[in-house]
């Protein structure tokens, strides 16, 4: 693998070229890799395992401290490929509070935002492509 993002890779048993693919990938495709999987009930409604999560998503933290905690998502970071979830704050030597950023891979989806009709539309529509295929 080049040093450079590369469209033709496709695969590698090797972790590290794995790693390099991500952290060399474009925004646009990273931002497919900011997905977290989905509650029970969603994944019934919507045919799906997994979603990109967005602002304003209810999430539950499945791993780490704070495990079982739950909340609306912030901001979501491409770049670093972290999100930060509402309520969820750890204090700084100084005192002041700060935002604790997690990998989407370590949250669950528990509720859709409303806000953008046109997500929902999507995840809809792609309900009824996978339907009507089979």
């Amino acid at each position: 693998m080049k040093q450079k993002f590369s469209v033709k890779w496709k695969t590698s048993k090797q972790p590290r070229k794995q790693r390099k693919f991500r952290v060399n990938a474009p925004l646009h495709i990273k931002r497919k890799m900011l997905a977290a999987p989905l509650s029970k009930e969603l994944k019934n409604k919507y045919g799906k395992k997994s979603l990109v999560v967005r602002k304003g998503d209810s999430v539950k933290i499945m791993k780490g401290a704070f495990k079982g905690k739950e909340g609306k998502i912030l901001t979501t970071d491409i770049k670093k490929m972290v999100v930060s979830v509402e309520g969820i704050q750890r204090a700084r030597r100084d005192g002041t509070k700060t935002n604790v950023l997690f990998r989407p891979s370590n949250l669950l989806i528990t509720a859709i935002g409303t806000e953008d009709k046109k997500r929902i539309k999507i995840v809809k529509k792609e309900k009824t492509n996978v339907k009507g295929g089979k």
